[in-house]
């Protein structure tokens, strides 16, 4: 009963150290977790953050972790899912699409879940977050069906955050084997999350999946056995896919993951610049540039070329081009672009009721035309290239362009930039003394003997 694809995700967990890790990889462990820690907290008191804590038990028997930001301890699934809902309500977190993926960073609280229960040191819970993105962006780049093409981004994010999570709690080869089983089996997400209007479940879906990642691994543990062919057996995930061995131009599935983990893959994400979806974020930019240089009541036209993944038109997605809920908004590049225009900006409060439901807004909106450029396609993922041409009443004719927009991992944050994203958002509900602390013991990480300072530091609620 072989299954090769699990057998080499498995392995790969159970033997993967912190001195395999470079300097490079590191750096970009803390960083990402710096963002996700400033994103949790930008969506503390959201709506969903506030379901998710609500419906957390307070447990006082292991296997419990924190519910982050609070002095309350819930079971380890349970708090990795409230926490991934903080980390991913303003969309503000990291991406990754190769043309699969999603949000990564969505797995981290997996890491923090599994090691504050286990007292892992600091170099343990990077070690662990570099795994669950080897996993997300390994799977990301061989089947990109399962990175929002044909399924959700949540079966990445619940492989990496079962393997994550269990290597955390000292699973072996053969009960991480399990927990990945039992993390993929049960748990097939339909994209159904992303189509259409979207609704709170929007950025809670990859926390749900999170969640079953680490309970995966507490079966696996207690000693639960998942299918024994998750992937490559009968029924098994590549056969519901249609990829088969014997399949014309279909690459060997074991061969590509091990090329994968190659560079780390989190050293290829993208941070985010604007709190909205990735393939906001280069037509957003130019659009800022472009308002500083005209009078916006003398818009005549606003066309934007693009590749594929962002064309729409009223008639194919009318959700992007008239949203009614800010999960549909921060996923609209009409309504992203008419807003930068409007209001010289973009932040986490771009997204208010008036704001969505804004005449003026519209009004810019019916302006805008979307439309391929395949230049720009055939050239994805490595380039995220946009053009914006506004053309003025008078006749003047305004044009900008990226091939990186800014948060890109060839036009990356600096560190500087991404520490002034994290305080922003944390000073919105912590002081500046005890953002500083935090910053601090993320920086130095690697040093922490457990994750207890910096948990404590970012209690809120006590």
């Amino acid at each position: 009963m072989v299954d090769t694809t699990k057998d080499t995700l498995s392995s790969y967990a159970y033997d993967l150290s912190f001195t395999d890790l470079d300097e490079k990889t590191i750096h970009q462990v803390k960083r990402t977790l710096l963002d996700s820690i400033g994103c949790l907290l930008g969506g503390f008191n959201s709506k969903t953050a506030l379901i998710a804590r609500r419906i957390a038990p307070i447990v006082t028997e292991s296997p419990i972790s924190s519910v982050i930001g609070t002095s309350n301890n819930t079971s380890i699934d349970v708090a990795a899912f409230a926490n991934a809902v903080a980390i991913r309500y303003l969309d503000f977190n990291d991406s990754y699409f190769s043309p699969g993926g999603g949000h990564p960073s969505d797995m981290i609280s997996a890491s923090l879940a599994a090691g504050e229960y286990k007292e892992s040191s600091g170099k343990d819970i990077i070690t662990s977050i570099a795994l669950a993105y080897q996993v997300f962006c390994g799977i990301s780049d061989i089947a990109p069906m399962l990175g929002g093409r044909e399924w959700d981004q949540g079966l990445c994010v619940g492989m990496g955050a079962a393997l994550s999570s269990g290597k955390l709690l000292g699973l072996s080869q053969e009960e991480l084997g399990h927990s990945l089983s039992i993390s993929i089996v049960p748990n097939l997400p339909l994209l159904a999350t992303r189509v259409g209007e979207l609704s709170l479940w929007k950025g809670c879906a990859t926390a749900h999946a999170t969640k079953a990642g680490v309970f995966a691994s507490v079966l696996a543990k207690a000693g639960m056995e998942g299918p024994y062919q998750p992937f490559e057996g009968k029924n098994g995930l590549w056969e519901q896919l249609n990829i088969t061995a014997e399949k014309p131009g279909i690459i060997n599935l074991t061969s590509a993951l091990s090329e994968q983990f190659d560079p780390f893959g989190i050293t290829r994400t993208d941070f985010k610049f604007f709190p909205a979806q990735i393939l906001t974020q280069a037509p957003t930019g130019l659009a800022l540039e472009i308002e500083k240089l005209i009078n916006i009541n003398e818009i005549k036209s606003i066309q934007i070329e693009t590749y594929s993944n962002c064309v729409s038109t009223p008639e194919s997605h009318p959700e992007k081009w008239d949203p009614k809920t800010r999960e549909s908004a921060d996923h609209s590049i009409p309504f992203m672009v008419a807003s930068a225009f409007l209001y010289a900006d973009i932040g986490i409060d771009s997204f208010t009721d008036e704001r969505i439901s804004s005449q003026e807004i519209r009004d810019i909106i019916s302006k805008l035309t979307i439309v391929e450029n395949t230049s720009f396609t055939n050239k994805r993922p490595e380039e995220s290239n946009c053009k914006m041409i506004v053309e003025l009443i008078g006749g003047e004719i305004i044009t900008k362009e990226t091939s990186y927009p800014k948060g890109h991992s060839k036009n990356p944050l600096t560190d500087d930039e991404l520490i002034n994203k994290f305080t922003n958002l944390a000073e919105t509900i912590i002081s500046k003394q005890q953002a500083k602390k935090i910053s601090s013991l993320i920086w130095d990480l690697e040093n922490q003997k457990n994750l207890t300072p910096l948990l404590d530091t970012l209690i809120i609620e006590r």
